[in-house]
């Protein structure tokens, strides 16, 4: 496949998942509610994880922003459902290697971001819901 049609793949993911967002919505009952924002942009993301012994059960984002961070809230809440809690951290630092331009292998619709890393200005966008993901999990482990 050549570049440009992969190319073209990888945007028909991202707008996918930025019309029609995987785990868009609240969590009801006893969850973790992390919010973030990138004042760059303007981005906002509230989101939403149920760990329960040590495996992310559930996890759900709301907000509002451009489309490769909300495509990519969709696909990180997509990947780490059902996922250990350290897989998943695992997975986010994988994902923000990718984002500075290193070779990594996802399985999923993630690699359809690779493309971000060659505009610094929208990293922030793509890592936004992975960092509110990071900042969750680490505050759950101090209050533990």
């Amino acid at each position: 496949m050549s570049f440009n049609n992969l190319d073209s793949l990888y945007r028909q993911v991202i707008m996918d998942h930025y019309k029609n967002p995987r785990n868009r919505g609240k969590i009801e009952g006893d969850v973790l509610t992390v919010d973030m924002n990138n004042p760059t942009c303007g981005d906002r993301i509230q989101l939403q994880l149920k760990v329960e012994d040590g495996i992310v059960s559930d996890a759900k984002f709301d907000g509002e922003g451009c489309s490769i961070s909300m495509s990519s809230a969709s696909m990180m809440t997509q990947a780490i459902k059902g996922k250990k809690v350290e897989d998943a951290l695992a997975m986010s630092k994988d994902f923000s290697n990718m984002m500075l331009g290193e070779e990594v292998e996802f399985e999923d619709d993630i690699a359809a971001l690779h493309g971000v890393s060659k505009f610094p200005a929208r990293i922030k966008c793509a890592t936004l819901a992975w960092k509110a993901m990071e900042k969750g999990v680490h505050e759950q482990e101090e209050n533990e």
